[in-house]
């Protein structure tokens, strides 16, 4: 059933947009690996986004949410599988604020049940390594000068990120107390295709389209460092391939923008692009929400001494790649922003 393969890989949250991104840059470039997508389609798990893959020999998709054990459990039994690399998760902010329980559940108690299924594993004398994919959000908020680096101390200001900072000291204590092989990565934010549209990006280039409201927080002096997705996945891999066990880093493109500079150049994008305009009218100024860091930024020498990586895109081109992709798959927008997620987006964005 399982087949003669050198590495048998559970990729969780593989639909949802970094995970699927991974996947499509993975599946192709590694024949002899078994890569099986864990995910319970959640409203942001799209499997469309993995329809050039679907049918590869290296591909398999479970439907399965991480907080079921016993599920897990048979899955990793039946394809025998030797890494995990751990996406799934809630991700979103806004909605940890108005509703944390679901990210306590995935976030924390989910990332536990791997754990112990890879420490089973490995105390059964499978060679086994655990990727976690964290977030620079665990860090909490900068000052005017600075940046993160894998020693910051951790200083979560959302439900979110405090989950995500749980799961991270969970995956610290598994390789400490139990020796398993595990690495995680902290990542600022990403861009690019199939992100879905509460994201910043997107919503920003969905709305300009539809000449909607465009909200931004407060008054938009937020900072946020930004990277694009292909340069996170050749991150993942090399971490993957080569981090050191018991060892995090910290990827980043040192691309820092003000909230309100970058919604302005993608108005300007999208102008240009579809002609008309200008969108930049559309910007709305909204009610701060809660805890909103002041500025995140990520200082990833450590990959980049230790491991050779460097972001190879930049940004400009980058975000112009990624408007010309949204422009040019409206389809796939529109079906996202239908039914339960623009039931929340009415809800959250115009209640101001």
């Amino acid at each position: 059933m399982v087949g003669n393969w050198e590495k048998r890989i559970a990729i969780t949250g593989g639909a949802g947009f970094v995970g699927s991104n991974l996947l499509l840059y993975m599946v192709p470039r590694y024949s002899r690996y078994l890569f099986v997508n864990i995910d319970c389609l959640t409203y942001a798990g799209n499997l469309s986004n993995l329809a050039s893959i679907e049918h590869a020999p290296n591909y398999r998709f479970v439907k399965l949410t991480v907080n079921d054990y016993k599920s897990l459990a048979r899955c990793f039994a039946e394809f025998d599988i030797n890494a995990v690399i751990h996406f799934a998760a809630e991700t979103h902010v806004d909605r940890s604020i108005f509703g944390p329980a679901d990210f306590i559940s995935t976030n924390i108690a989910g990332t536990f049940n791997l754990l112990e299924l890879a420490r089973q594993r490995f105390d059964d004398g499978v060679d086994f390594r655990f990727h976690h994919i964290s977030t620079d959000e665990v860090f909490g908020s900068l000052g005017e000068d600075g940046a993160f680096t894998e020693e910051s101390p951790y200083r979560p200001n959302s439900p979110y990120s405090a989950s995500k900072a749980g799961s991270d000291h969970l995956v610290r204590a598994y390789h400490r107390t139990y020796r398993l092989d595990t690495v995680i990565s902290h990542c600022c934010n990403n861009f690019g295709p199939y992100q879905f549209p509460e994201k910043l990006v997107p919503l920003v280039i969905n709305n300009a389209l539809e000449g909607k409201p465009i909200p931004i927080y407060g008054n938009g002096r937020n900072i946020r460092d930004w990277l694009y997705i292909e340069d996170h996945c050749r991150a993942l891999d090399v971490i993957f391939h080569r981090g050191v066990a018991g060892r995090a880093y910290a990827v980043s493109a040192r691309n820092e923008y003000r909230n309100i500079d970058l919604v302005r150049r993608i108005c300007r994008l999208v102008d240009e692009i579809k002609g008309g305009g200008p969108r930049e009218r559309l910007i709305e100024f909204v009610s701060d929400r809660p805890g909103h860091d002041q500025r995140y930024a990520i200082d990833p020498s450590r990959i980049e001494n230790e491991l050779g990586w460097k972001a190879v895109h930049q940004f400009p081109e980058a975000l112009r790649k990624t408007a010309e992709w949204y422009i040019s798959h409206r389809e796939w927008l529109d079906r996202c922003v239908s039914g339960e997620y623009l039931k929340y987006y009415e809800q959250v964005y115009t209640n101001r």
